[in-house]
């Protein structure tokens, strides 16, 4: 199936303990169905001082679920994605406007 949610797409989260938040895809992982997005779904990590870096307790962003986050639209409003070809090329576009995201 193809990507609905792409890297560097600004999504809103829907569901979950973050539900509103927005932020931007920093990565996909498909096998998984989840997406790593900047800001959301933070937790702390211990991370133990070595040569190169400083120890401590370090904020990390965790996957979320693809089904908990929708792509935000120009209006600022989560939209739900499509695909329909623009000439001969595949291209997704918003469902809640008709825009093509990406050109």
């Amino acid at each position: 199936m193809a990507a609905k949610l792409k890297k560097g797409d600004k999504v809103i989260v829907l569901a979950g303990k973050d539900k509103g938040k927005t932020g931007e895809i920093t990565q996909v992982m498909p096998k998984t169905g989840k997406a790593i997005v900047d800001g959301v779904n933070i937790a702390i990590r211990h991370q133990r001082q070595t040569q190169n870096s400083q120890g401590g307790r370090i904020p990390k962003a965790q996957p979320i679920d693809l089904s908990n986050l929708a792509i935000v639209d120009k209006n600022g409003k989560p939209t739900r994605v499509g695909f329909k070809m623009d000439g001969d090329k595949k291209v997704r576009f918003a469902k809640t406007t008709g825009d093509v995201i990406d050109a």
